[in-house]
C-alpha cells in the first residue's frame, strides 16, 4: 500500500467524489480525516472506513476552522502529509441569472476554500519535511464548459495550484490539480448522463472511484517528481468539445 505511514485531510468527503477519495486513500494505507459540513453523512462514511478514519465538521471558508482541523489531524495522526481540497459548490445558470451573492458563494467555497486549506496545512507539512496537496478542479477549469461562477472558480484553482507549487517546491511540498469530467455523483443526478456518455470517445461516464485512484497516485511518493501539473480525467470529453455538450444538454433534460 503506497500510502502507508501517511495521513490526509479530505474536504467535501461526506458523499460523492470526496467520499471515494477518502476510501481510496485509506485503502492505500493512509489515515484520513474526513471534513464536511454534512455531519451525519460524513460520520457515516468515516465509520464505514473504520479505524483509519475520523470525521470533523469543517466550513472551508472559515480560516479558524481550518486551523483547528489541521491541529486535530496532526495531534491524532502525528503529521499531515496530504491535503485534498475537494469541497465545491456547482451552478449552471444563464449569464443574466448569476447574481453577486451566487458568484461570491461559489468563489468562497471553491477558490477561497482551496487557498485557506493550503495556507492552513503548509506549516504542518513543513514540520513533516514535505507533503502533497491535490486540488480538485474540473474540465471547467481548462475549458469553458461550466457555469460562469463555477468555471471561473475552477480556473482560479488551476492558477492557485501552479503558483503555490512554484513557491513551495523548494520545501518538498508538491501541489497538483485534478480535472474530472462528468461523474455519477449526487450533484449530477439531474444531468442526462447516459446521453452524455453516448457522445464521449470512451462512451461511458466515470465512477468517482476512478478519479480517486488518480488522487491517491498524486498523494503518494510514486508521483514524487510531479508538481504544478493539471491532470485531466474525463473519458475524452474535451476532445468532443465539452461546451458543445453542455449547450445541447438542455434539449435532453
Amino acid at each position: 500500500m503506497r500510502l502507508n505511514g501517511k495521513s490526509a485531510i479530505v474536504t467535501g468527503s461526506a458523499r460523492g467524489l470526496g467520499a471515494s477519495i477518502a476510501r481510496d486513500l485509506a485503502r492505500e494505507g493512509a489515515r484520513v480525516m474526513l471534513c464536511d459540513i454534512l455531519e451525519d453523512q460524513g460520520r457515516d462514511v468515516a465509520r464505514s472506513i473504520g479505524d483509519a478514519a475520523i470525521f470533523r465538521r469543517l466550513d472551508v471558508t472559515k480560516s479558524g476552522e481550518w486551523a483547528d482541523a489541521v491541529d486535530e489531524a496532526e495531534s491524532a495522526f502525528g503529521s499531515v502529509d496530504v491535503l485534498v481540497n475537494n469541497a465545491a459548490l456547482i451552478e449552471q445558470v444563464p449569464f443574466d441569472e448569476v447574481t453577486e451573492d451566487l458568484f461570491k458563494a461559489i468563489f468562497e467555497v471553491n477558490a477561497l476554500g482551496t487557498f485557506l486549506g493550503m495556507k492552513a496545512v503548509v506549516p504542518a507539512m513543513r514540520r513533516a519535511c514535505g507533503g502533497s496537496i491535490v486540488n480538485i478542479s474540473s474540465t471547467a477549469g481548462i475549458h469553458s464548459s461550466g457555469g460562469l461562477a463555477y468555471g471561473g472558480s475552477k480556473f482560479a484553482i488551476t492558477g492557485l495550484t501552479k503558483t503555490a507549487a512554484h513557491m513551495l517546491g523548494p520545501e518538498k511540498i508538491r501541489i497538483n490539480s485534478v480535472h474530472p469530467g462528468w461523474m455519477r455523483t449526487p450533484q449530477t443526478e439531474v444531468v442526462p448522463l447516459d446521453w452524455v456518455a453516448s457522445l464521449l470517445p470512451l462512451r461511458t461516464i466515470m465512477d468517482t472511484a476512478e478519479v480517486a485512484k488518480l488522487v491517491s497516485f498524486l498523494a503518494s511518493d510514486d508521483s514524487s517528481m510531479i508538481t504544478g501539473s493539471e491532470h485531466l480525467i474525463d473519458a475524452g470529453a474535451l476532445l468532443m468539445g465539452a461546451r458543445d455538450i453542455v449547450d445541447r444538454m438542455a434539449d435532453h433534460m
